[in-house]
C-alpha cells in the first residue's frame, strides 16, 4: 500500500498531466486515447523507483513526452527514469521501431537490430553498388557481445543499415549517455546496444513527425544523444580553447628565471595543484551527472583536458588560470539552479 505523501504526489501528477494534455491537444497524435494513456501512466508511476524525490509538475512533463509520441509506458515502449531528483524520458527499443515505421516518409517493410557475439558470422560488402550484409548467428550463443547492427528494409526493396563494434557502443555510452553507469547499461547491455545502433540508423531514415513537440520528445528519448554538426563544431572550439590554455601553462612553466606572479588578492588562492583539483572534483561530483546534450559534451571535454594538464604539471598553476576553470564550473552550476 502506498503511503499518503506518495498518494498525494500522484494525485498532483494526474491533475498536472491532465491539464497539460488539454493544453497541448493539437500536438498529440491523431486518434490519441487520453483516458487510456492517463490510466496506464499512473499505474506505471506507482512502481518507479525514486519517484517521490521529483516534483509533480516535472513528472507530468516527462510523461507528456510519451503522449506526444503516442508511446505507452505500460507496454514498456518508453520509460520515466529518475536520475537524482530529475525525471528523464527514455524510449525503448520497441518504441523506436514503432516510431520509425509510423513516421518514415518512405514506407518501411521491416526494421530491426541484432547483436553480434563471438562465434557469429557477420559480413558487410558492396555488390554491384548495393549494400549487402550476411549474418549467421551461432545457435543459442550467449558469448561476449562484439558488436551490433540495425537494418531497415523498405517496401521498394531498398535497404539501409548501420553497424557498431562493441568499442564504438561503449564510446557512445561513456561520451554521450545521460547515465553511462546506470541500471539500464549495467543490467541490459545487449538491449541498450541494440537501441544505440538503431537510434544511429534512424538518423539516416527520413522521419516526418506531426509536430515540433513530437520531434523534441523523440530527441529527448534517446539515452545517448549523437551530436549534430553545429554541436561538433562547438565541441572543436571548446577543445581548442582548452588546448590554448594548456600551451599557455606549458610556456609559463618554461620561464623559470621569471619570478612567480603575485597572487590575485581579489580571487581566492588556487595556486596549488592539489587545491585546484580538489575544488574541480568537488564541483564535478555535484554537477557532472546532471548535464545533458551540448553542455554535457562541452563539460566532458573541459574536465578531461583539465585532468590532463594538472596531472602533467609538476609545479603550481597560476591562480588566475585556476580560477578561470573554477569560474566555468560555477557558471555551469548556476545554470542548473535556474
Amino acid at each position: 500500500m502506498k503511503d499518503q505523501p506518495q498518494t498525494n504526489q500522484l494525485v498532483q501528477v494526474h491533475q498536472n498531466l491532465e491539464r497539460l494534455l488539454k493544453e497541448k491537444v493539437k500536438a498529440l497524435p491523431r486518434n490519441f486515447n487520453q483516458t487510456r494513456f492517463l490510466q496506464n501512466a499512473m499505474v506505471v508511476l506507482q512502481d518507479v523507483k525514486g519517484i517521490e524525490k521529483a516534483q509533480p509538475i516535472s513528472i507530468a512533463r516527462t510523461m507528456l513526452k510519451g503522449a506526444f509520441l503516442g508511446l505507452d509506458f505500460f507496454n514498456k515502449e518508453c520509460y520515466a527514469i529518475v536520475y537524482g531528483d530529475q525525471v528523464n524520458f527514455q524510449t525503448d527499443y520497441k518504441g523506436e521501431i514503432k516510431l520509425a515505421k509510423k513516421y518514415s516518409l518512405k514506407k518501411i517493410h521491416d526494421i530491426y537490430a541484432k547483436l553480434v557475439r563471438e562465434g557469429d558470422l557477420f559480413e558487410e560488402s558492396i555488390q554491384q553498388g548495393k549494400q549487402v550484409i550476411n549474418f549467421k548467428p551461432k545457435s543459442f550463443n550467449d558469448a561476449k557481445i562484439i558488436g551490433a547492427f540495425a537494418v531497415c528494409l523498405y517496401d521498394d526493396g531498398s535497404m539501409l543499415y548501420e553497424s557498431m563494434s562493441e568499442a564504438e557502443i561503449n564510446h557512445v555510452r561513456k561520451t554521450y549517455s545521460k547515465m553511462p553507469d546506470g541500471k539500464a547499461w549495467k543490467d541490459s547491455f545487449g538491449e541498450m546496444s541494440k537501441k544505440t545502433v538503431l537510434r544511429r540508423l534512424c538518423k539516416l531514415i527520413e522521419l516526418e513527425f506531426e509536430s515540433y513537440e513530437q520531434n523534441e520528445a523523440w530527441q529527448d528519448g534517446s539515452d545517448s544523444r549523437f551530436p549534430n554538426a553545429e554541436e561538433i563544431q562547438g565541441e572543436i572550439i571548446e577543445e581548442k580553447k582548452v588546448e590554448d590554455l594548456e600551451e599557455k601553462l606549458k610556456s609559463r612553466g618554461k620561464k623559470k628565471e621569471e619570478p612567480a606572479p603575485a597572487p590575485d588578492e581579489s580571487q581566492p588562492e588556487s595556486g596549488g595543484i592539489l587545491e585546484t583539483w580538489m575544488a574541480i572534483e568537488e564541483l564535478n561530483a555535484e554537477i557532472g551527472s546532471k548535464l545533458v546534450g551540448t553542455e554535457s559534451i562541452k563539460f566532458k571535454i573541459f574536465y578531461d583536458k583539465a585532468l590532463e594538464v594538472i596531472s602533467k604539471n609538476e609545479g603550481t598553476i597560476d591562480p588566475a588560470e585556476a580560477n578561470n576553470w573554477l569560474g566555468y564550473l560555477k557558471n555551469m552550476k548556476n545554470k542548473l539552479k535556474k
